[in-house]
């Protein structure tokens, strides 16, 4: 499997694996400030190519942070290896996250990220968003890089095919077709809240784990995503 590494915003890099049984892409989004951070790590049977491809763009020994929206394997299956690969990296993670699992599981002690905690990687500042159930489980949680207006948006907005790093047409009706397929995200009347405060953050590129990324005019894409969540809750209602 080949890894792909694309800019998709200042110093903010989509490093993309295609797997074809599956029939979309895993990225994992390098942010190289002074203080690196790699947002998910991917499952451990692609850490190979991924820690290649990282490497390309910086000695992996320089790797400060590591972090992820939640518990599943393409999000943090290959964090022991990654944490061997970088000896001062620190896993950081939201409070729920760390108290359920990372503490105890976690080769050395993780960072746990309070709501709105931000940390300054020199160059780039990240927040820490919790977001419980958005987009699935219980230790949710988003990041949004504010010098570039990059919000990490992991399964949100996920798309099917061997997709190029920044779309260039619509991915909102791609999305939800995957939704419906899958229905990963717990539709309750707290998802689109959720969504609709993201959008408020009024990004400028959306960092997307499954398909293309998206730059320029992004909050009406993440406002037609409440809206639809907002029908689902409707209808499901008047059923």
């Amino acid at each position: 499997m080949e890894t792909r590494v694309d800019e998709i915003a200042d110093r903010i890099y989509r490093v993309s694996t295609f797997v074809s049984p599956v029939g979309f892409n895993f990225n994992q989004f390098l942010i190289d400030g002074d203080e690196p951070m790699l947002f998910h790590t991917g499952q451990r049977s692609l850490f190979p190519s991924v820690s290649e491809a990282v490497a390309r763009i910086i000695d992996l020994k320089r790797l400060k942070w590591i972090t992820f929206s939640h518990i599943e394997s393409d999000e943090c299956g290959a964090l022991d290896q990654w944490l061997a690969a970088a000896p001062d990296a620190t896993a950081a993670h939201g409070v729920i996250g760390c108290n359920t699992w990372l503490n105890d599981s976690a080769p050395r002690p993780p960072r746990p990220l309070k709501n709105n905690e931000l940390l300054e990687l020199g160059g780039k500042r990240v927040r820490h968003l919790d977001t419980p159930h958005v987009p699935h489980s219980w230790d949710a949680g988003l990041i949004f890089e504010e010098t570039t207006r990059t919000l990490f948006s992991s399964d949100l907005l996920f798309q099917f095919g061997d997709t190029p790093p920044l779309a260039s047409g619509d991915i909102l009706a791609p999305a939800i077709v995957a939704e419906e397929r899958f229905h990963a995200t717990p539709i309750t009347a707290e998802a689109p809240k959720v969504v609709r405060q993201l959008a408020a953050l009024e990004p400028k590129t959306i960092a997307i784990m499954h398909g293309s990324s998206i730059s320029g005019e992004v909050c009406p894409v993440l406002e037609g995503l409440a809206d639809y969540y907002d029908r689902h809750l409707r209808d499901a209602l008047s059923a």
